[in-house]
């Protein structure tokens, strides 16, 4: 964006925290412009969401859009990832990454409705979600010019930003002491910033907010049942649920059980590295039953093929290229993968831990006539012979090679001479 770029009204990403009520009135007095103040419901719960409206036309918005996001979130979203089993630098389930695209689709549609001529966001100059807002942006909407705040402005700390609000009388519930900065949705919360700075120390327990701590869980333990169809999760313990209300039943769940906690250094796409602590209950067990289910589903290589997809899809989500073709060509192919995945996974949860107890599906692989230990008549265990001499073959012909003599001949003691070498 030039920086004689007037907008006339400008759609903003808003949380209702300290950084979106600062900018709400920056804009305005900035630019002279409206701002229709968008926010998107992803499952943050209501105590975010209570009397946001009125919090944004205090700050100065013109409109405040409320979008009800949870279940194509999940569905568009969440649950394809899960099934693509994507997972970031081996721990993180992305959380925060997953839900930027939906967010960021959301307000460009509202600036198409209500006529706006830019968008805004309130990520910070050393984060990812920029990255992720933006690349967005620019795959659905290239015409309209960005405005991030935070590579602009001069204010440069809490305290700043508070008074900032309270010269202009606009109320705000943060406060100068803010230890950690979280991000929450139906999928997950993440934590960042006071203790968590140094990796070194253990999370303090004022840290989680939605587990219980392992330590302190049930004694006895807990069980769920999952049913899938096609990869999508569809009931608990036999009972149809939608998208929504199984994520929450399992959030509940999983937190009783103290299930989903990590604490993760982690590699920024802008360069640097940061410590988050990830909370992600209903997720943990959700992806762990998926896990089972292909156990059953996929053969060998469909499998070792949707451990590979599950590396660029999870960098994909990561770093906000979502809107692109290959995104779409990789959940392609992992959708048509899933059709198999029909079934019911069982899982035993206790003290922060999710074990898969029992699996079926009517599309298993598994054959316990040919697995089984016992007798059985349709396994003919000579054939693994020339199985595994054909197998073999190319470790036995490098190590012939490597034991000929000067001669070139094989010696005798390696299976040589003219048959082997034939």
């Amino acid at each position: 964006m030039t920086s004689s770029f007037k907008p006339r009204r400008v759609s903003l990403a808003y949380s209702g925290g300290l950084d979106t009520s600062c900018i709400i009135p920056w804009l305005v007095e900035t630019y002279g412009c409206e701002v229709v103040a968008v926010v998107a419901d992803v499952g943050q719960g209501t105590r975010e969401l209570e009397g946001i409206e009125a919090k944004a036309i205090r700050s100065g918005a013109t409109k405040c859009v409320i979008k009800d996001l949870r279940r194509p979130f999940l569905e568009e979203f969440a649950y394809p990832m899960a099934i693509t089993g994507a997972v970031y630098e081996g721990r993180y389930l992305l959380g925060t990454s997953i839900a930027r695209p939906i967010i960021a689709r959301a307000q460009v549609d509202a600036a198409i409705t209500e006529d706006c001529d830019a968008l805004s966001h309130g990520c910070t100059g050393k984060g990812n979600d920029q990255v992720r807002f933006e690349c967005a942006f620019a795959a659905l909407a290239p015409q309209l010019p960005v405005i991030a705040p935070w590579r602009l402005w001069d204010l440069k700390s809490r305290e700043q930003m508070l008074a900032y609000l309270q010269v202009r009388s606009i109320p705000c519930a943060a406060s100068a002491q803010k230890i950690y900065s979280r991000d929450a949705n139906i999928w997950h919360i993440s934590h960042e910033g006071g203790d968590l700075e140094d990796p070194w120390k253990a999370p303090p327990d004022d840290v989680w907010m939605l587990t219980c701590d392992p330590r302190h869980a049930p004694e006895a333990g807990g069980e769920v049942t999952i049913s899938f169809t096609a990869g999508f999760p569809m009931a608990l313990d036999g009972a149809p649920m939608d998208s929504v209300a199984i994520l929450d039943a399992l959030n509940r769940i999983g937190s009783t059980h103290g299930v989903g906690r990590i604490d993760l250094v982690e590699n920024r796409l802008v360069g640097m590295k940061s410590r988050g602590a990830y909370e992600t209950p209903g997720g943990t067990i959700l992806m762990e039953a998926l896990r089972g289910l292909e156990q059953l589903c996929y053969d060998r290589e469909t499998l070792q093929w949707r451990q590979k997809l599950a590396l660029d899809f999870a960098r994909i989500v990561y770093e906000g290229t979502w809107f692109t073709p290959v995104r779409e060509v990789l959940w392609s192919s992992a959708k048509h993968a899933a059709t198999v995945l029909t079934g019911d996974v069982r899982v035993r949860l206790f003290k922060g831990t999710v074990t898969i107890t029992g699996r079926r599906s009517p599309n298993s692989l598994y054959s316990q006539e040919f697995a089984t230990f016992g007798a059985d008549e349709v396994y003919d265990q000579t054939h693994a012979e020339g199985f595994i001499r054909l197998f073999s073959l190319p470790s036995r012909i490098r190590a012939l090679r490597d034991a000929r003599g000067t001669d070139g001949a094989y010696p005798v003691s390696c299976g040589g001479g003219a048959k082997a070498h034939r």
